[in-house]
């Protein structure tokens, strides 16, 4: 859960220090500017829900859904699989990875081994 949440603290805060590198990428990926201020409330949300117990699983499950719209955002532009497109997968299995390491419940939901 560390390391997802470090993660997305830096993608949140890259998007709102206004780094040029997140302008010129988004441009590249065909995201009109005026939409990073969206995606980044989206993501800051959805990571505080996360890091709220009470309402983790629904920041999980919100997570999840963002991730699933970069999948599709990159396959749209071309990008890489990899390296671009399965980055948010990876991402929601480390969300989903941390919850389950840390809470009974999600291990009976999601278990390995039956």
């Amino acid at each position: 859960s560390g390391l997802f949440v470090a993660f997305m603290v830096m993608d949140v805060g890259m998007k709102l220090s206004g780094a040029p590198q997140v302008a010129e990428y988004s441009t590249q990926i065909g995201i009109p500017l005026w939409n990073i201020p969206y995606i980044t409330a989206i993501e800051a949300i959805c990571t505080v829900l996360y890091l709220i117990p009470q309402t983790r699983f629904l920041g999980a499950v919100l997570v999840t859904a963002v991730f699933g719209g970069t999948v599709a955002t990159h396959m749209q532009a071309g990008s890489p699989l990899f390296s671009h497109i399965l980055f948010g997968p990876y991402l929601g299995v480390a969300a989903w990875g941390g919850l389950w390491l840390r809470d009974a419940r999600v291990r009976a939901i999601l278990p390995l081994v039956r």
